[in-house]
């Protein structure tokens, strides 16, 4: 025998569902006809099933339908009633639960996603075109202390080789400085501490998926290339920020990439050929596979860059073109490597033979317009290439003037790998050669003249470089490191001494020396480090006539580097 519970209970629990669900259904999309035929079919079912017997389920129908009816009596009553007092009856539409909520849904849609476009609600929120630029960059503060060894020759010789034109030669030529009294003044011998800043401001624009600019500022000064330190000490005045990149990115297609404006370094290439803080004027394009074999992505760039423009009277247009081939591979799940083997080439550049003067009726020296047209200028080359007087005839009656003895065609073969066998550490090689293709003492002499016949400049044309790097791919967070370890040997006229690095040696070629370095991750974006660099010349920064002469400097760098 059932108990109550275990039959009525379970009976009027699923009685009272069933009509809730039709109540429900009928202030949706049902109509009456439907929850009722619902209803009775509910109700069969228990019949069925011996939850009810057939006179509870009569009884049941009965009552329902009896309420129904006086549900429905009631509106008409409530109508007729306001009808007879004379209030006007408003009739209101009856619009079904499901469309209500079907139409709130869509306006609710519209409204999120509304606001998601133009982000309501969101702290500090801007413009949707804010989300196509980044604007990004980095501040280093440095201590540098540079100790020249005091057995380097004096600039006092320096000064006497020019003055006395001993061969008209020299790799060194801004260590003859002199002042008004003709005293020598350049520093061979004596150390220097400094304090100095750098503060670099990246602001990139995406245009399109196709289409990007980009501008960065840098400390520095406006005739040093490869350097944007600023030197602590001008008695508080104001820094300079200059324009260091102004550039357009353009995506031709998925496997061209046209760079043109003042650009990024384009190429695979360390420090012993081209500066970190070198960039480029001019037009590059990179070439690459859209879809290459796993693993493999070989690649291509050209280039072409400006140095001079072509004005009228001086001669054609300096310039640099390029060209480099390589390929990153990924050989393993824990090895990667990359290499390229590129030529450059200058155009213009060399030094010749001045003859653009006249002389008066004195037999003095009168220069005309394209006087100077083959000068490589002091402000753009630091120290180590071979250069020669173009005007030694007369040097005595105007100041020198000194062009490049070599004309310069690099060829460069570029490799690094990566290796992660131990992990979380990872093990960085670099390795570089150079050769200068152009090196030929024949060609100096048909460009230096009657004055330089029988004279050989001497100078080196290779150089190569090694670096060794152990710990954090590159330091970004909390507690990564990295220790390193780089060795150079750059031969005097290897590469054009203007564009590599201004820190070993402070800065050009003829050099030999290590570098040892270390950086540390205080915080994130926050770094510590600290540099070595020991140098000394290979061969004579002078000539043949002072082959004794030398030139060696140790310095060290602390820096706390600040990313954001």
């Amino acid at each position: 025998m059932k108990s109550f519970k275990q039959v009525w209970w379970p009976a009027l629990t699923t009685l009272s569902l069933a009509m809730a669900v039709g109540s429900a259904q009928a202030q949706a999309t049902e109509s009456v006809e439907s929850v009722r035929q619902t209803t009775l079919n509910l109700i069969e079912a228990l019949v069925q099933n011996g939850v009810l017997t057939r006179e509870k389920a009569d009884a049941l129908i009965k009552e329902a339908q009896a309420k129904a009816q006086a549900q429905k009596a009631e509106p008409a009553q409530a109508a007729a009633s306001d009808a007879e007092v004379g209030k006007p009856v408003i009739r209101v539409p009856y619009i079904p639960e499901s469309v209500r909520n079907q139409i709130r849904d869509q306006v609710k849609e519209e409204v999120v996603a509304q606001a998601q476009a133009e982000r309501w609600g969101v702290p500090n929120a801007a413009g949707a075109w804010t989300n196509r630029i980044k604007i990004d960059g980095d501040f280093r503060f440095r201590y540098q202390t540079d100790r020249q060894s005091k057995s380097n020759t004096p600039g006092a010789t320096y000064l006497g080789a020019e003055v006395a034109n001993n061969n008209g030669l020299s790799r060194a030529p801004d260590f003859a400085a002199y002042n008004s009294n003709l005293f020598a003044t350049a520093s061979t011998q004596a150390d220097r501490s400094r304090e100095r800043v750098r503060l670099r401001l990246n602001v990139t624009g995406k245009v399109t998926d196709e289409v990007g600019v980009g501008v960065r500022l840098a400390t520095g000064s406006a005739t040093d290339r490869v350097s944007t330190n600023q030197t602590l000490g001008n008695s508080f005045n104001k820094y300079q920020l200059f324009v260091d990149r102004a550039f357009m990115r353009m995506e031709v297609a998925d496997a061209v990439t046209i760079h043109a404006g003042r650009i990024p370094n384009p190429w695979f290439s360390t420090e012993m050929v081209w500066s970190e803080n070198l960039n480029f004027d001019g037009l590059s394009a990179s070439f690459h596979l859209p879809t290459p074999p796993i693993g493999f992505q070989p690649f291509a760039t050209v280039g072409w860059f400006p140095l001079r423009e072509q004005t009228p009277p001086t001669r054609g247009q300096r310039a640099l073109m390029g060209a480099q081939i390589g390929a990153a591979w990924d050989a393993a799940s824990r090895a990667r490597f990359k290499f390229g083997l590129a030529y450059y080439s200058y155009k213009n550049l060399a030094g010749q033979e001045d003859t653009n003067y006249s002389l008066d009726t004195s037999s003095n020296v009168v220069p005309d317009l394209k006087y100077g047209e083959y000068e490589y200028p002091a402000g753009m080359r630091q120290k180590g290439n071979t250069v020669f007087e173009t005007n030694p005839l007369f040097r005595q009656d105007i100041a020198p003037i000194w062009g490049l003895a070599y004309q310069f065609r690099p060829l460069v073969l570029t490799a690094s790998a990566e290796l992660t066998h131990f992990s979380p550490y990872s093990l960085l090689l670099s390795a570089e050669y150079v050769k200068n293709m152009a090196f030929n003492v024949n060609n100096f002499h048909q460009r230096a003249g009657a004055a330089y016949a029988g004279i050989n400049p001497g100078g080196k044309d290779k150089g190569y470089q090694f670096k060794l790097a152990f710990g954090a791919p590159e330091v970004r967070e909390e507690g990564d490191w990295q220790l390193s370890t780089t060795y150079r040997y750059i031969g005097s006229d290897a590469v054009l001494d203007a564009f590599t690095d201004s820190d070993l040696g402070l800065g050009g070629t003829n050099l030999q020396g290590y570098i040892l370095g270390g950086s540390y991750g205080l915080y994130r974006n926050t770094t510590l480090g600290a540099r070595y660099l020991s140098a000394k010349t290979i061969d004579t920064p002078l000539n043949a006539s002072y082959s004794d002469a030398k030139y060696k400097v140790n310095t060290l760098q602390v820096d706390l580097n600040v990313r954001f």
